[in-house]
């Protein structure tokens, strides 16, 4: 699966707790534009993630909303934290392993007794795991 993602972890307070892109796109103007636009995406799907998360048992919730040539995937935690995907080509069983692998790195996260829950992950451990996982399941 190769092509542009923009990945984001929100917590149960509405707040951004980590995000992660990948564009084709070249100069830096473009670039900030693309990640404003990103962003403003996913925070727009949240009520139609919460809509979803109350009609099934599921955590992975799979496309939950579409903006032009963008799909919008989200998995919801126990602890409804949401992980949402735009991305624009849709290879859903490689999302879906992608959100496991993900949700098993952010519990080890979350176990940490030094990290606070709901706040900003800033670990170099946890980025750099989770750019291996993006180049195995999403590029």
């Amino acid at each position: 699966m190769s092509g542009n993602y923009y990945f984001v972890i929100i917590g149960h307070q509405d707040n951004p707790i980590y995000e992660q892109e990948h564009s084709s796109r070249d100069s830096q103007n473009k670039k900030d534009d693309y990640r404003d636009l990103c962003q403003f995406v996913a925070h727009a799907s949240l009520d139609m993630i919460d809509e979803h998360m109350w009609t099934t048992n599921n955590m992975y919730l799979k496309i939950v909303d579409k903006f032009n040539d963008w799909n919008v995937s989200a998995f919801v935690t126990a602890g409804k934290q949401r992980f949402i995907i735009l991305h624009d080509v849709k290879n859903e069983d490689s999302i879906r392993q992608f959100f496991q692998e993900v949700y098993e790195l952010y519990i080890k996260v979350a176990m940490n007794p030094f990290y606070e829950p709901n706040t900003p992950i800033t670990s170099q451990v946890f980025h750099q795991k989770l750019k291996v996982l993006c180049r195995r399941y999403l590029i």
